[in-house]
């Protein structure tokens, strides 16, 4: 499957669409979700402990789903104004075998503010940030094919963090006429405030060897992805804070 962009379709470059074939934007390798409730049982002679402990119920739910894929990107190629497509080049980085993709320990001079999550050394851009030529290509030199290749990272080759949510609601029921009762919620969105992270938003790879050369933010988690269920429903407006707790009260009959 092809990328989107604002214009449409992305079609590869002449020898670029094998690195195109690879897990498509929206793939979750790994998708658990759990609920569960539980009546909490309860018996008393006491009129009084039977009004404040009976009718009790807890349920849970659970969301739990691995990392959605992206790219690592080349600098754009703008040597001498040939921009391969509006002024972007070779569109994917190189990887640097051996070296391992994810870095979670702050790297000084790239992660300005956030949490690392890619090694910059891990991949290399295939331009030159400095000079906008293809990596290796003196200054004022043509590019040559030998030197100026498409990058060999492929398409969607790095996986984000994993999503994590737990909702829990704490229940109780009165009765207040034959088959007419109130229930009161307690309702407890993302309960235990797990952050997750939204994918790098700074994926275009760097040179390693010139370490001024690696973008600030490179491969960084600076922002993060609110749960999927609230008072309302994310996609109707409502409340969609990290964590959320709420009273509600309605009769039922």
């Amino acid at each position: 499957m092809l990328p989107f962009s604002t214009q449409g379709i992305l079609t590869p470059l002449p020898g670029e669409l094998r690195n195109q074939y690879s897990n498509c934007d929206y793939d979750v390798r790994h998708n658990l979700s759990a609920y569960g409730i539980y009546q909490i049982p309860f018996a008393s002679k006491h009129l009084l402990l039977r009004a404040l402990f009976r009718n009790w119920s807890l349920s849970e739910t659970a969301f739990l789903h691995s990392g959605l894929p992206f790219s690592v990107l080349s600098q754009p190629y703008t040597a001498s104004g040939h921009g391969v497509f509006q002024a972007n080049g070779p569109q994917f980085a190189s990887r640097v075998p051996g070296v391992p993709v994810y870095q979670k320990a702050s790297i000084p001079g790239v992660t300005l503010t956030g949490k690392q999550w890619l090694n910059p050394n891990a991949f290399t851009s295939v331009v030159d940030p400095a000079t906008g030529d293809c990596t290796g290509v003196a200054p004022g030199s043509p590019d040559t094919p030998a030197i100026c290749q498409f990058g060999d990272a492929g398409r969607n080759s790095v996986r984000g963090p994993h999503f994590t949510d737990s909702d829990i609601y704490i229940t109780r029921r009165f009765h207040i006429w034959e088959q007419v009762s109130m229930r009161f919620d307690v309702q407890m969105f993302n309960a235990f405030n797990h952050p997750n992270f939204a994918l790098p938003s700074s994926v275009q790879a760097g040179v390693p060897s010139a370490p001024n050369d690696i973008p600030p933010g490179f491969g960084t988690l600076q922002s993060t992805i609110s749960p999927p269920t609230g008072l309302l429903g994310v996609g109707l407006g409502g409340d969609s804070a990290p964590r959320m707790i709420a009273f509600q009260a309605r009769i039922e009959f």
